[in-house]
């Protein structure tokens, strides 16, 4: 089997994902076009260089619409000779893509490809493309379905997570944030957005709230609480799941859970023959892929049954790995994470997550895998593991190796 290395990733600084935010005038695909340009810019792509452009994204409606890879390829600079293939699998689509790409060329179906995705929540809605098993009475009521949200506190009171922790999590986050951008940590990667005339209209996450602290986050209200106890009253549902739960402990809300962001990334894979012949030097192989199916109503634990499974079928265990991005979806599903696998927090996010940054739906997981890399650059680690919770239940993973 051929060795899959990524030569290079790169990233949009993320934007609030609403009216006011710093990229609200800028489509998906021109976030798309502005990573794509950038990787082929730096690395001298031309003509026909890549086998394929796998692009994640999420709400696949409206501008989103259609197949966006495709034209995005046509609106970058991009030979038209490259295809585009958009996927969807919820907030892992940016990581699956980049997985598939390396199975690709792990499998002998071309030497390059160019993975990762991009969303537009302030343009495109989150949910506005509906879905059965959340508006499919018939559907949902055979799954249980609850809300991410309520999944989160589910999580929370299963394992015993209260609203302290949860918003400690979500303080650190925004230190670390904080001072990995002090330190300039993000920008080998960071790609500025510019406008036509080329000026720029964004170089830094602006979602970040670096002032955060316990007592801000005290006065916040549980975000999905009234959801659960009014109608159709999801925590019920719950309930009817886990009998075991006396009740649903809400303890989530918009400070320890994952912000709403604009923003696309893209990740550069191939055989080392392929980079050769381009005068390319790998800056890691991917050693390991995996996704898995799980509980689809507490539906955010597919983190750690998706790392048990990397883990073993790579034949490695879990103090093998540096480093740990786990995205921050919400604050219990981090903590889940580091208490099932005894983990060090100091080895996980060590630059923030999601909850500081944002989690732009289609590009998360490309973006996390970018930001692993450059840590295990900078501080000289070995290996690396990304990870995502998926809606409705899913996890999927990727290892990485330094070379």
């Amino acid at each position: 089997m051929t060795d899959a290395y990524i030569f290079d990733a790169v990233r949009t600084p993320r934007g609030k994902g609403r009216s006011d935010g710093g990229l609200h005038e800028v489509t998906a695909v021109r976030l798309s076009t502005t990573a794509l340009d950038a990787l082929k810019d730096r690395n001298g792509l031309e003509g026909h260089a890549v086998e394929d452009v796998i692009w994640g994204n999420v709400t696949q409606v409206g501008e989103q619409g259609a197949c966006l890879a495709r034209t995005a390829v046509l609106a970058s600079g991009l030979d038209q000779s490259i295809p585009g293939v958009s996927i969807n699998r919820f907030c892992a689509s940016g990581l699956e893509a980049v997985n598939m790409a390396a199975n690709q060329v792990r499998g002998g179906a071309g030497g390059g490809y160019i993975a990762g995705g991009v969303e537009s929540m302030s343009r495109v809605p989150m949910g506005s493309d509906g879905g059965a098993i959340a508006a499919d009475p018939s559907v949902a009521m055979d799954m249980y379905f609850v809300p991410q949200g309520i999944g989160a506190d589910i999580i929370a009171t299963e394992y015993g997570f209260t609203r302290d922790e949860a918003d400690a999590l979500a303080v650190e986050s925004q230190r670390r944030a904080k001072a990995a951008w002090d330190d300039a940590r993000f920008a080998k990667s960071i790609v500025p957005v510019r406008d036509v005339n080329g000026l720029t209209i964004l170089d830094r996450d602006e979602h970040m709230r670096p002032e955060t602290d316990m007592q801000s986050l005290g006065a916040l209200k549980p975000s999905f609480k009234e959801q659960g106890e009014a109608m159709p009253g999801f925590d019920k549902v719950a309930m009817l799941k886990y009998p075991h739960l006396e009740r649903v402990e809400h303890i989530h809300h918009a400070g320890n859970s994952s912000g709403i962001v604009d923003g696309a990334a893209a990740v550069l894979i191939g055989s080392k023959e392929w980079g050769e012949a381009r005068g390319l030097t790998p800056r890691a192989r991917i050693r390991a892929t995996a996704k898995i199916g799980t509980d689809p109503t507490i539906m955010l634990t597919g983190p750690v049954p998706v790392t048990r499974k990397i883990l073993r079928e790579s034949g490695m265990e879990i103090g093998d790995i540096d480093l740990f991005e786990v995205n921050e979806a919400f604050a219990a599903v981090v903590m889940r994470f580091m208490q099932a696998f005894d983990v060090d927090p100091g080895r996980v996010n060590v630059n923030g997550g999601a909850i500081a940054m944002g989690h732009p739906l289609g590009a998360t997981g490309a973006m996390i895998l970018g930001t692993l890399l450059d840590e295990m650059e900078r501080t000289d680690r070995e290996t690396g593991l990304a990870t995502l919770c998926i809606g409705s239940g899913m996890g999927a993973a990727t290892i990485l190796e330094r070379v």
